[in-house]
């Protein structure tokens, strides 16, 4: 499955959640579910909510279906309880970092942002929006992407507030890694162990 290029309100309001990591715009007003008159809503089946959580992950951090899938394994492979894991290896990935930096106004323009060379991780170019960072890792902008429109107005008005694992170093270009994140720290509401539901009886 390629990766979401469609109307991202849209994915929101059928979502019912506002996903910081997929587009700047609130809902607002528009809190009904899309389509013509505003769907009627009807009640969920176990399915349907564990898929709605699904999809908030998929859709904020801009993965397909496959990379969520191989970040589940990995996760579940790990000691501690799979669903913390799976968010902190997302909260993890690069494209996340330099937006919750607050470096780019959201996730999908913190991935270009990437992948067009404008971020070095460790003084290194680094343009491949998956890499995940460790405690330690400096995040920094390029020169040239400092001059960039939207990182100026990113800058001088974040879309979020920083979280506490990644610290700003001064002049606010930079940024470093102090420590893993929690789960607490994720921007959104999700319920993690439906994710979990959802991928154990098909994995």
């Amino acid at each position: 499955m390629s990766r979401y290029t469609g109307p991202r309100l849209k994915v929101m309001r059928a979502l019912g959640c506002e996903l910081p990591g997929l587009s700047a715009r609130g809902i607002g007003h528009r809190d009904t579910l899309p389509g013509q008159h505003g769907a009627r809503p009807r009640r969920k089946s176990d399915y349907g909510l564990r898929l709605i959580e699904k999809q908030k992950l998929r859709f904020n951090y801009g993965l397909r279906e496959t990379q969520l899938r191989r970040l589940f394994r990995e996760a579940k492979r790990h000691r501690d309880p799979t669903g913390d894991k799976l968010l902190e290896l997302l909260e993890r990935r690069l494209d996340n970092v330099v937006f919750r930096a607050g470096f780019a106004p959201t996730g999908v323009m913190a991935r270009q942002l990437v992948r067009h060379g404008h971020v070095r991780l460790n003084g290194r170019r680094a343009d491949i929006p998956s890499i995940r960072v460790r405690v330690g890792d400096r995040i920094e902008l390029t020169e040239r992407a400092r001059r960039i429109p939207v990182v100026v107005s990113a800058m001088a008005e974040p879309a979020l507030a920083r979280p506490e694992w990644i610290h700003a170093e001064e002049g606010g270009y930079a940024a470093t890694v102090t420590r893993l994140p929690d789960r607490s720290e994720v921007p959104f509401p999700v319920e993690i162990q439906h994710v979990v539901e959802h991928y154990a009886v098909r994995l």
